[in-house]
Order: structure tokens, then C-alpha cells, then sequence
């Protein structure tokens, strides 16, 4: 290990309480701590080299882990308010994954989707999905005329 790399390592984890405490303070979710404590670490990291020595080190720490959660808090409050409760009105995983297993001619489908390239993909599901041509286009970022070609194509082939 690279001797830059074993003293931020070190550093990190000597200062590790101030790290978990903001994190704890700004995330009451365990995966959420996780990710903001991931993200103070990077930031940490990407701004080592510019770190001024006429500062505590610790302040210095503080500073960008502060700054990390707090953008992070900002960010998931947003991201929390824009998203609605859907766990009742929207079926498991697993229940959506059975019921459309129980079809045979859908669980060819599914096969034959997976075996195609991310764009075909993309064309398909949207055309199944009864997507315009226009919009299949805008939205996959093609032509009109390309995405008429590649969905005739697959429709002949």
C-alpha cells in the first residue's frame, strides 16, 4: 500500500468517532449513515492533497464532514418529500415476478427481452408497452425514421 494511502487510512480511522457522530446525527436510517459515512470518506479523500496543515486536523475533518451531510440530509429530505408511500398500491417484487411466471407465453418473452441488446431492449418494451413511434424515438434519443428501422427489423427477423 502506497504510503499516502496508509496515512489518510490511519487518519481516518483515528477520527473515525467525528465521522459517526455527524453521520448519526444527520441520518436516522442505518443505510443512509452507511452512504453519507462512504461519501464523507470520498470527500475526505478527494480533497487530502489540498488539506492546510495550519489547521487542526480535526477541524479540518469536521469541516468536510459537516459539509457532506448536510448536502447529503439536504439532498434525501428532497428525495423523500418528492416520493409518495407506493408500498401499498404497488405489488412485491417476488408477487409481480410470480404472477407473471404463471403465464408461459410471457416467461418466453422475458426470456427472449434478456437475451437482447440494451436499445433493443429498450424498443421493445416500450412498443409492447403501446408507446408511439415518436415517443419510443424521444425518449430511447433516436431518430424517428432509426427507431421505425430497428423495431421493423426485429418485427421481420
Amino acid at each position: 500500500m502506497k504510503n499516502k494511502e496508509k496515512i489518510f487510512l490511519e487518519l481516518v480511522d483515528k477520527h473515525k468517532g467525528i465521522i459517526y457522530k455527524i453521520s448519526n446525527s444527520y441520518c436516522a436510517d442505518s443505510e443512509d449513515r452507511k452512504d453519507v459515512i462512504q461519501e464523507i470518506i470520498i470527500q475526505l479523500w478527494s480533497s487530502y492533497d489540498s488539506y492546510d496543515p495550519k489547521f487542526k486536523i480535526s477541524t479540518w475533518i469536521y469541516r468536510i464532514s459537516l459539509n457532506t451531510a448536510i448536502s447529503f440530509y439536504r439532498k434525501n429530505k428532497l428525495r423523500k418529500a418528492k416520493t409518495s408511500p407506493l408500498s401499498s398500491t404497488i405489488v412485491s417484487s417476488k408477487e409481480a415476478e410470480k404472477e407473471l411466471c404463471e403465464d408461459p407465453n410471457i416467461a418466453k418473452l422475458q426470456e427472449f427481452i434478456l437475451e437482447l441488446r440494451e436499445i433493443e431492449k429498450a424498443l421493445i418494451l416500450l412498443y409492447l408497452d403501446g408507446i408511439s413511434q415518436k415517443e419510443i424515438a424521444e425518449i430511447v434519443g433516436i431518430s424517428q425514421t432509426n427507431a421505425g428501422t430497428k423495431m421493423y427489423k426485429k418485427n421481420t427477423a
